[in-house]
């Protein structure tokens, strides 16, 4: 009888924890214990959630501008907010210099877009380019690369074919010193005046040169003195290579003093800038001063291929 009474008041106790709703709070309360409080989004986790947005940057499209022709999308920023948490929970508050942030790609590449020129990287992106279209000049190339080397900048070499066949060395240089090359023609036509054979050739001809010396595929074509038509473009991408342009000349076959080309240059700046020189007298002088200028006004340089990409530039402060 005992022991049916005890079972009784052990059943009827367990149904009271069971019914009981404080019961159901601490017995949810032990089970958070056991879990880390990040899965339960404590203060914090929810204040990262509810301040990402605020520091979060859409992508930029890929696009056809009336102006500008082709150009190139720019990734956008979202806040990683597990790895931001993680970041922030030692010190327990939100600090807005430890979110963490993840590249998001745009819908539209500058691949999906239809054959056409391209003059600079996309505006918000803060970086130039040099595009140094050699065909003469050897006398100065030695002198630029080492400045280029100095200050670890890098720029795209559009080479001549002809020159390139008959400068084996230095086009190897200029690769070892970790430039990227284009082609430049192979004999420096009038592109514009050309047949579609012709085209072809002058392209083909220049590819070739430079797979064979280099071991490295042309990815860009600079037409010379910036003469084409749409044919010409629409060549050069059958042959898988993009039409690069400029948005800033520094007109150095005039023969312009080192100030003057610098002031050509640095008074033009702007976000995604092509910039056009040639192993000149005037271009190896101001070099120096150009890259220095360009540094201050908190720009990057840097290839071609790296303009053109979507990847961002100090993305680590998205406000």
């Amino acid at each position: 009888m005992k022991k049916l009474f005890g079972a009784a008041v052990m059943l009827a106790g367990a149904w009271l924890l069971v019914s009981n709703p404080f019961s159901h709070q601490y017995i949810t309360y032990l089970k958070s214990e056991s879990v880390p409080v990040s899965m339960h989004k404590d203060s914090l986790y929810r204040e990262l959630e509810t301040k990402a947005p605020d520091y979060e940057i859409k992508p930029v499209d890929a696009r056809i501008d009336s102006v500008w022709k082709a150009i190139p999308g720019y990734n956008g920023l979202k806040v990683n907010i597990g790895k931001s948490y993680d970041k922030m929970k030692r010190e327990g508050r939100f600090e807005a210099d430890l979110l963490v942030f993840e590249e998001i790609k745009p819908q539209v590449h500058l691949s999906d877009l239809p054959a056409s020129p391209i003059y600079r990287g996309n505006p918000e992106k803060p970086m130039v380019s040099f595009i140094i279209n050699v065909a003469w000049g050897n006398e100065y190339l030695s002198d630029m690369l080492a400045t280029l080397k100095k200050h670890h900048v890098y720029a795209t070499f559009f080479l001549e074919g002809r020159w390139a066949k008959n400068n084996p060395e230095l086009v190897k240089m200029i690769v070892d010193a970790g430039h990227e090359v284009g082609n430049h023609s192979f004999s420096h036509p009038d592109m514009r005046s050309l047949q579609a054979a012709a085209i072809h050739d002058e392209i083909k001809k220049t590819n070739d040169v430079i797979e064979a010396t280099t071991g490295r595929k042309a990815r860009w074509f600079g037409p010379p003195s910036g003469s084409f038509k749409e044919e010409v473009v629409k060549i050069a991408a059958v042959h898988q290579l993009g039409t690069v342009l400029w948005s800033i000349d520094t007109i150095d076959w005039k023969k312009p003093t080192p100030d003057e080309l610098n002031q050509r240059v640095l008074g033009k700046l702007h976000n995604g800038a092509m910039i056009l020189m040639h192993p000149t007298d005037s271009t190896e002088k101001a070099l120096e001063t150009m890259v220095l200028g360009i540094k201050e006004k908190h720009l990057e340089i840097g290839t071609v291929s790296e303009m053109l990409s979507e990847k961002r530039i100090l993305h680590k402060k998205a406000k």
